[in-house]
């Protein structure tokens, strides 16, 4: 489909686009397949900072997505744009400061919603999903687990209905 302006446009973002923000675009891409609506939605992931863009999809993120049936899928980190406020309806960081600089960024005509993806898991104490990268692949572990009932949730609540 190459006329995304009738999808929901997602876009995760995190510090550096090879952890946080690409765990959650391949479980939510994947909960999209499960539930068939690959097709109503356009999801996409980005950084705030430069410094990983060009670089892969961390390794020990794609193998916490393997051991949970996820597929792997090949995305090359990139920051985000003036032009994404615009394509997309959700634009969901991944704590406070990614938030903080989404919101600076935000040209004044965008319509998107700028927020917290941890913020759509229900059973969530702390909507923040923290940093993984130097961390321990345990970590990552339990950030596939916020990340996969974030994006659980947000579905739950934003899945586009059909008239009948």
């Amino acid at each position: 489909m190459d006329d995304k302006s009738d999808q929901c446009g997602v876009l995760f973002v995190c510090m550096g686009n090879t952890c946080r923000s690409t765990m959650a675009e391949g479980i939510l891409r994947h909960l999209l397949k499960e539930r068939d609506l690959t097709e109503k939605y356009h999801v996409d992931s980005a950084a705030v900072m430069h410094w990983q863009v060009g670089n892969p999809i961390d390794k020990r993120t794609l193998a916490v997505l393997k051991e949970n049936n996820i597929d792997p899928f090949h995305h090359v980190a990139r920051q985000i744009t003036r032009n994404d406020f615009y394509r997309f309806n959700y634009i969901l960081g991944m704590d406070d400061f990614n938030v903080s600089d989404l919101l600076s960024m935000k040209p004044a005509d965008s319509k998107a919603y700028i927020g917290l993806l941890g913020s759509f898991d229900p059973s969530a104490e702390d909507p923040v999903i923290h940093d993984p990268f130097c961390s321990s692949k345990t970590i990552f572990q339990s950030v596939y687990t916020r990340c996969y009932a974030a994006c659980s949730g947000f579905l739950n609540r934003n899945t586009p209905r059909t008239t009948v």
